[in-house]
């Protein structure tokens, strides 16, 4: 079979991968190797490493229909699509046979095109439903979590995944403003909060606001951490482990695990004082943007690429 490329959007309009060329460097492809991109979305990555393999294979993973779809024009022998949640994915390798690989990439958040789809929710440009499902066949959204959370959880989760100042305000607002009017779109959350964001920083307060909300409507932290513990189990010897985050809460889960093999907690040690864990780091700091990126593609800016190697089993 021969591959067709999907159109454009694959790595222009759909999603322009940030930092693809040093991702796909970092994963060393062995032409004949195991592969996994968990995070497809236009297919940027994945039609990347296709390139390098021949005789290998690459699964790739996105639980989002808009992926599945993008995914549908990449007719390659090596390639197998999953739509799931990459919090599952030793299962679903283990469905397609796949025990051991030779690198996994991971590139977190929320892609181009959702967030420059204004019936998607995810973003603060646009008027549009409080949505923010990244899997669109689960029930709980964005408006859900207004409208029912207590004051205590809203403060919880606006401290802890939107790292808000006056989280505790924000809650009280929003508890106060839905008993009025149920939230039901992204402009009426910002107007119930645009008296209480800094100014000159409302933006930035907002996206805040918005990720606090996206983080927990898609249970990220919980999946983030699965599926990290789960590389640890299915990477061969000497494979490479890459992932790009966007925001310190992210960041921080893939620093510990790739130092610690948890991502709470400090590393643990056998009776010979030798650290546990699964992984090294390739290079102690993470890789970040160059300035001739961000200047184009300014969701560069927030990227932090970390690297990882199988270490050999004691």
């Amino acid at each position: 079979m021969t591959k067709k490329k999907p159109e454009e959007g694959a790595t222009g309009g759909y999603h322009r991968p940030v930092m693809l060329k040093e991702c796909i460097d970092a994963l060393q492809i062995d032409p004949e190797g195991v592969y996994v991109d968990v995070t497809f979305g236009g297919g940027g990555h994945s039609l990347k490493i296709l390139d390098q393999l021949k005789g290998g294979r690459l699964i790739s993973f996105d639980q989002d229909e808009d992926a599945r779809q993008q995914a549908e024009n990449i007719e390659h022998r090596s390639f197998t699509f999953c739509q799931a949640n990459f919090m599952y994915m030793k299962r679903y390798l283990k469905l397609n046979g796949v025990t051991h690989v030779n690198g996994i990439l991971a590139d977190l958040g929320v892609s181009s095109h959702q967030i420059d789809s204004p019936a998607r929710g995810f973003s603060t440009r646009f008027d549009g439903p409080l949505d923010m499902r990244m899997d669109q066949t689960q029930s709980a959204t964005a408006a859900n979590v207004l409208n029912e959370y207590s004051e205590e959880e809203l403060h919880k989760l606006f401290g802890m995944y939107g790292e808000l100042k006056n989280a505790r305000t924000a809650a009280r607002m929003v508890v106060q403003q839905r008993v009025n009017k149920p939230f039901a779109r992204t402009e009426d959350l910002k107007a119930a909060l645009q008296s209480i964001a800094p100014r000159g920083k409302e933006n930035k307060y907002f996206a805040q606001v918005f990720q606090a909300l996206r983080i927990e409507v898609n249970a990220e932290m919980k999946a983030l951490e699965d599926f990290l513990h789960q590389c640890g189990e299915v990477m061969a010897e000497g494979g490479r482990l890459v992932v790009m985050s966007y925001h310190s809460l992210e960041d921080r889960m893939v620093k510990n695990y790739i130092n610690k093999g948890k991502v709470f907690g400090e590393v643990e040690k056998d009776f010979y004082g030798n650290e546990i864990k699964p992984f090294a780091a390739v290079s102690r700091k993470p890789i970040e943007a160059s300035p001739e990126e961000i200047e184009q593609n300014s969701r560069a800016r927030s990227a932090k690429l970390r690297i990882a190697e199988k270490l050999k089993e004691r």
